[in-house]
């Protein structure tokens, strides 16, 4: 049986799908054949090495091409890790960073076809953050890499708290007025740690890093201000006013108004610096709540501890434990096991630092009293001690602690130098100082410039 042809208006409708569908094959071909771009280049958070860059590509990329076709000069050791059109560039741990980088992006996707060489400069290396004593009264200024310092915030009275926010996208500062009356503020900071070298974006030189103008965080004074920043850019305000009802906590994002924490702590909560979650500390223990949009839950360390830093690497952290006969331990908490003691003894426990997941920690004990005795240990992730070093002409500025650059495999502390003998020259005491310390050889290495407060502000 022979079927009628289609009626005539139905033909015209059919030869438009076809071409439609044919033209939508062409247009597959030509894009298939079109050589593999890079979409993005950023710099990212690193864990396991000093430094990492992440690279989204149009399309999914051979990561072994990638790898022997780009280069990273100077030549230091480094791997490619991923699948798919997002690579990322790890440094090697142990790498130190003594200039900017040179990377030539290049490598072929999964049918073969090159990337067009991509030629960038990275400097991931952080700058020096210090609260410095001037005229009329305290100011923050930045350290850049030449060893020059500039000045990114007024002169306050008094300056009680800096935190870096979001990756060094900005600055945290909490000043005090003459009358004892706190504001918290947020400083803009626009830097550039990465650029490209080489195309229509090319640019002859890198731009300077510069501050904006203060933005107030919230209305009026306070009686108390304690923050804590992560590396999304999220600021945790905990504050309070003249009536115990005007206690609260407060969430604020990158820009908008604040979210109120339903949260009750018997002292400062901490942001974790991935964002998602707080430690809270309680009257017995410490509890780990997550934070909107997951879904509520409380983890809860019990014992008399305090958080005393965060490592690079997610979920890890060290804890101070203090015990009934007034010995102090050193803790590294990992995700899904008990605490590790790395250290107990009877000295104070006053700072730490750790790289990486606590492959390496650092401890500064003080032990004695009229002249303390600082100390500083460096420790494995089993508490093997790998080097002590006695800072028999130093003393640290109280309130400050350690900072660890991976960059340059240094730490970063707030000391004052301590008179020959005490009493023998009356009169004010030495100011503290910056004081780099090579987190290998432990060696101190002081700044010229007068700090109170020094912490590392991350590469943007």
């Amino acid at each position: 049986m022979t079927l009628p042809p289609p009626p005539l208006r139905s033909r015209p409708l059919a030869l438009a799908l076809g071409l439609a569908t044919a033209l939508a094959l062409v247009q597959q071909q030509l894009l298939l054949r079109q050589p593999p771009r890079l979409e993005r280049l950023v710099p990212v958070a690193a864990s396991s090495g000093p430094a990492a860059l992440q690279a989204r590509f149009s399309r999914p990329m051979g990561r072994a091409s990638v790898a022997a076709d780009s280069l990273l000069s100077p030549a230091l050791r480094h791997q490619w890790l991923g699948d798919g059109d997002t690579l990322l560039l790890n440094l090697a741990p142990g790498e130190r960073i003594q200039s900017p980088l040179s990377l030539t992006l290049a490598g072929r996707d999964r049918r073969g076809l090159a990337l067009a060489p991509q030629h960038w400069q990275w400097d991931p290396r952080p700058r020096l953050l210090a609260v410095v004593p001037v005229a009329g009264g305290e100011q923050v200024q930045l350290r850049d890499h030449d060893g020059r310092w500039q000045p990114i915030t007024p002169t306050w009275p008094r300056i009680t708290m800096v935190e870096p926010l979001g990756g060094g996208n900005a600055v945290a500062v909490v000043s005090r007025s003459d009358t004892g009356r706190f504001r918290v503020w947020r400083v803009p900071i626009r830097q550039q740690s990465l650029r490209p070298l080489g195309g229509a974006n090319a640019q002859p030189a890198p731009a300077p890093l510069k501050a904006g103008t203060p933005e107030p965080i919230g209305a009026g004074e306070l009686l108390f201000a304690h923050i804590s920043g992560n590396r999304r850019g999220e600021l945790l305000v905990q504050a309070g006013g003249d009536q115990p009802d005007q206690a609260s906590i407060n969430l604020w994002p990158p820009s908008g108004g604040p979210r109120r924490l339903p949260l009750e702590a018997s002292g400062a909560v901490q942001l974790l610096p991935g964002g998602g979650a707080v430690v809270v500390p309680e009257i017995d223990g410490l509890s780990l709540r997550d934070l909107p949009p997951r879904p509520p839950r409380r983890q809860t360390l019990p014992g008399s501890r305090d958080l005393s830093s965060f490592c690079p690497r997610a979920g890890r952290a060290l804890l101070v434990r203090h015990w009934p006969d007034y010995r102090r331990s050193l803790e590294l908490v990992e995700p899904g096991l008990a605490p590790r003691q790395l250290w107990i003894g009877t000295e104070a426990l006053v700072a730490t630092a750790c790289s990486r997941g606590g492959e390496r920690i650092w401890a500064m004990l003080v032990e004695g009293t009229g002249r303390p005795a600082l100390t500083l240990l460096a420790l494995d992730q089993r508490g093997s001690v790998l080097r002590r070093r006695r800072l028999s002409q130093w003393e640290l500025e109280p309130g400050t602690g350690l900072s660890y650059d991976p960059t340059s495999d240094r730490l970063l502390a707030v000391l004052r130098p301590l008179e020959a003998i005490p009493g023998e020259n009356p009169g004010p005491p030495p100011p503290a100082r910056a004081v780099l310390i090579d987190a290998v050889t432990l060696t101190p290495m002081p700044l010229q410039q007068e700090a109170l407060q020094a912490i590392w502000l991350p590469a943007g």
